[in-house]
């Protein structure tokens, strides 16, 4: 083999070691990236239930608080209520057929 032939082959084979080191190292980057969006969908799938959670005691709370004739969420109390019997009826309509 030439000098200059030589001398190819070793600048492939340096290239060939950059891109197989490039390759791992994106490789590596790949799957801690991987595992980071794993972690993120967790802590965003604990956030909507936390948030789920605060919307119902929010809703209690506004209800509890309409329940006493507090502001103006009384009406909408009186509603939901109305709502709440007429649905027992329909239950207890059902149940006696």
């Amino acid at each position: 083999m030439s000098g200059q032939g030589y001398e190819e082959l070793k600048l492939l084979n340096r290239k060939l070691d950059e891109l197989l080191n490039k390759f791992n190292n994106l490789k590596t980057e790949y799957s801690e990236l991987k595992n980071g969006t794993e972690i993120l969908k967790t802590v965003v799938q604990e956030r909507e239930a936390r948030i789920k959670e605060l919307e119902i005691k929010y809703e209690r709370i506004k209800l509890s608080g309409a329940l006493l004739g507090e502001g103006e969420n009384a009406s909408e109390a009186r509603k939901k209520i109305t709502e709440l019997v007429r649905e027992i009826d329909r239950c207890v309509a059902l149940l006696n057929r």
